[in-house]
């Protein structure tokens, strides 16, 4: 028997695997689809994430962030957002630190913590394997996989993503709803370095973002109505490029006078929140629990931020087959990380609310607030080491 298995390999259930493995648990990891080995010469992926400081540091622990580190990545150093004439920026000396984060292909988070995971001869890793029936039982739960292969486990860990098997499994049910607007991620190859500061501008019709990557890469974020993105995901190559000159703000030409479209794709924005994290024998973890607007790019760092506060639960050792760990769950993990993760989806929803509109006076206090933050250095400085994770927000 399992102690967990863990339902989903991505960048968080892999995570969360690696550090379970370090602790010396019996674990198994149900993925269903393996991603491609990397190579130094494939071209980049359309899903990037932005790694936040606390991220980095829980990866340096797992032992997974020298494996990213070999395959590519881009370090960060400044954030500006605008509306229009008051630009607000955040950099890694206001924070006395050497970089904000790094923008990282989802696909390289995942091969990192899968080659660590290599080392540990206690972990179970079944790829291209999906669950076909769970059942709960008096010692945990049995699964059985799409192969007939049966598992039995302690404890059965959603990382599955937002139409978790897990949750339905529990019977945990979720509150949220699908945003108005999509949003497009635009893969795009500069003639020099990308840089290392990232923007956002705030638009009437949504925000305008430049995310960059490795090398001379970098990714465009547009937020529109579906019917826009539909509209535009059709263009040519050379119809899209001049839409871009027409929508982005006048920076992306002083930093790209040329520029080559790679790849793109839209995906819709919603938020969703389960109403529980732990039903014994279930634990819900990243996505399964919960989705955000990816205005601010939390979204892995939440994941992120659940196993590094479920690992200090099972770090503990404690005998699992006592109800007394369900309840350590749901003390230690449950209560903290569904406040905490609320807080930043109300966060992120007002944020949402106050820039996706062009109310007159909505429109005034968002410029207001702009300015103001530009030239209050030290209210700056606690937004900016909340963002990164380094400091708790109280409210």
């Amino acid at each position: 028997m399992f102690d967990f298995c863990i339902n989903g390999g991505g960048m968080v259930g892999s995570a969360l695997a690696l550090g379970l493995a370090q602790q010396g648990y019996h674990i198994a990891v149900i993925e269903p689809v393996t991603p491609m080995a990397f190579s130094a010469e494939q071209g980049p992926d359309l899903r990037v994430s932005a790694i936040s400081h606390a991220s980095v540091t829980l990866l340096k622990a797992l032992g997974a962030w020298s494996a990213i580190e070999r395959m590519r990545l881009k370090p960060y150093t400044a954030l500006s957002v605008w509306e229009t004439a008051d630009v607000t920026t955040f950099s890694a000396d206001m924070a006395n630190i050497d970089t904000l984060g790094y923008f990282v292909e989802n696909r390289l988070l995942q091969l990192g913590c899968m080659q660590a995971l290599k080392g540990f001869e206690n972990v179970t890793w079944l790829s291209d394997k999906t669950i076909r029936h769970i059942a709960q039982n008096e010692d945990g739960a049995s699964l059985t996989l799409d192969n007939d292969e049966c598992l039995d486990c302690r404890y059965l860990i959603g990382a599955d993503g937002a139409a978790s098997q897990v949750r339905s499994a529990a019977n945990i049910g979720t509150s949220g709803w699908q945003y108005g607007q999509q949003a497009m991620g635009i893969v795009i190859e500069l003639e020099q370095d990308s840089g290392s500061e990232t923007w956002q501008q705030f638009t009437p019709d949504g925000p305008r973002a430049f995310l960059p990557m490795y090398g001379n890469m970098a990714s465009l974020i547009w937020y529109d109505s579906p019917q826009v993105l539909n509209r535009i995901k059709g263009l040519s190559d050379s119809e899209l490029k001049a839409q871009i000159r027409d929508h982005f703000p006048a920076k992306l030409n002083e930093q790209a006078a040329e520029f080559t479209i790679r790849g793109k794709a839209a995906f819709p924005l919603s938020r969703s929140h389960a109403s529980a994290y732990v039903a014994a024998p279930y634990i819900l973890i990243g996505d399964a629990a919960h989705t955000i607007n990816p205005l601010a790019g939390q979204g892995v760092n939440l994941g992120f931020k659940d196993v590094e506060t479920l690992l200090a639960v099972t770090a503990d050792k404690p005998d699992l087959n006592i109800p007394d760990f369900a309840s350590q769950l749901r003390q230690r993990y449950e209560i903290p990380r569904r406040r905490e993760n609320l807080q930043m989806m109300t966060a992120m929803d007002g944020f949402y609310l106050l820039f996706s509109n062009n109310i007159g006076p909505i429109k005034w206090i968002r410029n207001q607030l702009l300015s103001a933050t530009e030239h209050f250095e030290l209210g700056k400085r606690s937004v900016l080491k909340y963002a990164l994770g380094m400091n708790e927000w109280k409210f």
